[in-house]
């Protein structure tokens, strides 16, 4: 991963944040207080930030036929996985391994974005975020979101727009 320069460090950007500033995507950060106890990285944020769950969205990686693949679903509800992998053309799907997903990305797990990611992977965004205005993603690290249009975070990370989340 490259390293922060002293900007970044100083002002607290993680690589989703920089991606955003350089790409000219508005957005907003919203950080808050993160409660390793806490059960659910999602609700965790959701409750913190005051945010309907169905607002603020999960980073998964899952393996898509031996290739790893970013689903971003609501956190109130989960993955369909069969959904998952149809949506990108594949036949299978299981969760990545969590090493794996930390290795690739370069963020840790309850922190991976889906922006700014040190390996670009597939990305597929759940339908329903075309409901919203905004919705908040994590912005790489536990503790932080951005909130961001659909349509950008779709567009920066080349995401495909499928029903693959399942309440």
């Amino acid at each position: 991963m490259a390293k922060k320069s002293k900007k970044q460090q100083q002002s607290g950007g993680t690589p989703a944040t920089v991606a955003l500033t350089a790409a000219g995507t508005p957005f907003t950060t919203h950080a808050y207080e993160h409660d390793p106890a806490h059960p659910s990285y999602g609700d965790e944020a959701a409750e913190a930030m005051g945010v309907s769950p169905d607002r603020v969205f999960k980073t998964l990686v899952a393996d898509v036929d031996g290739e790893l693949t970013v689903a971003v679903v609501p956190v109130a509800g989960q993955l369909d996985l069969k959904a998952l992998a149809t949506a990108v053309g594949g036949k299978r799907a299981a969760m990545a391994d969590p090493a794996a997903a930390e290795r690739t990305t370069g963020y840790v797990r309850g922190g991976i974005s889906p922006l700014g990611q040190r390996k670009k992977l597939r990305t597929v965004l759940d339908e329903s975020a075309k409901a919203h205005d905004t919705i908040c993603v994590s912005a790489g690290r536990r503790g932080l979101e951005v909130e961001l249009a659909p349509a950008d975070l779709a567009q920066l990370t080349s995401a495909v727009l499928a029903p693959i989340g399942r309440v």
